[in-house]
């Protein structure tokens, strides 16, 4: 009995060495005990992003021809709080009524002195050839620049497409004023004016008429505003622009 007794003794003590007789640990020791994660340090206060309020009014400048009636209509559906106000402008007069704030957004006439500005060109205006509703030239759909050989080309003083056709001819009397004289001028049978197709249906008659001028001049339409007066208002107007829903993000 006592020899079972011992083999017994032996079999737990061989059980419980590892091999080379070494004792095996009973548990982990205090260097392989994992750490305990240290505390997490607050984070400083993080500064909260200024944010401009909504102005009361909006500004908004627009060229003789310019179209802006959808984009009004839409921002008083979203901007309900903000009057907009309708700002008609002289081309000669919108860069000046841009940088001297007079409107906070524009639509404008390209070329413009682009400095400090942004601008976003938007279309680019077919030009046409107005003259009397009796003339010959309004037997075709379109026209040529060869079309308008002989013919007495009007240019008024604020004439925006800087227009010249080689063989028309200088009309012996003084530049009209404006689009609008220029217009009434060939409608009595005096020439041609050549006008982007806003102006001529800004200023049309029933005693007129217009044909798109094949290779002719273009005139692009953009939207402007002073960089440095950018606010929450010309944001929306410029999101309206480029056709952002109202749940839309910027970008």
């Amino acid at each position: 009995m006592a020899k079972g007794g011992s083999g017994k003794g032996r079999g737990r003590d061989a059980a419980s060495r590892r091999p080379g007789g070494r004792p095996a640990p009973s548990g982990r020791s205090k260097s392989a005990q994992p750490r305990k994660p240290k505390p997490a340090q607050p984070r400083p206060p993080q500064p909260i992003p200024f944010e401009q309020p909504m102005p009361a009014t909006f500004a908004l400048g627009a060229i003789p021809g310019a179209t802006p009636g959808r984009w009004i209509d839409t921002w008083n559906e979203r901007m309900p709080h903000t009057r907009l106000d309708f700002v008609p402008l002289a081309v000669a007069d919108q860069r000046r009524a841009l940088v001297d704030g007079e409107v906070d957004a524009a639509i404008v006439r390209l070329p413009i002195d682009k400095d400090g500005l942004h601008v976003i060109p938007l279309y680019d205006e077919v030009p046409v050839v107005v003259t009397s509703k009796d003339s010959h030239l309004l037997a075709v759909d379109e026209l040529d620049t060869a079309d308008l050989v002989d013919e007495v080309l009007v240019v008024p003083r604020d004439d925006v497409l800087g227009i010249q056709v080689p063989g028309t001819v200088e009309p012996r009397f003084a530049p009209p004023a404006d689009t609008a004289e220029a217009i009434a001028t060939v409608a009595a049978g005096v020439g041609i004016v050549v006008v982007p197709m806003s102006l001529a249906r800004l200023h049309h008659r029933k005693d007129v008429g217009y044909r798109p001028l094949r290779g002719g001049p273009t005139s692009t339409v953009a939207l402007a505003w002073a960089a440095d007066r950018t606010n929450p208002a010309v944001d929306a107007f410029v999101g309206i622009v480029r056709g952002r829903t109202a749940n839309s993000s910027r970008g």
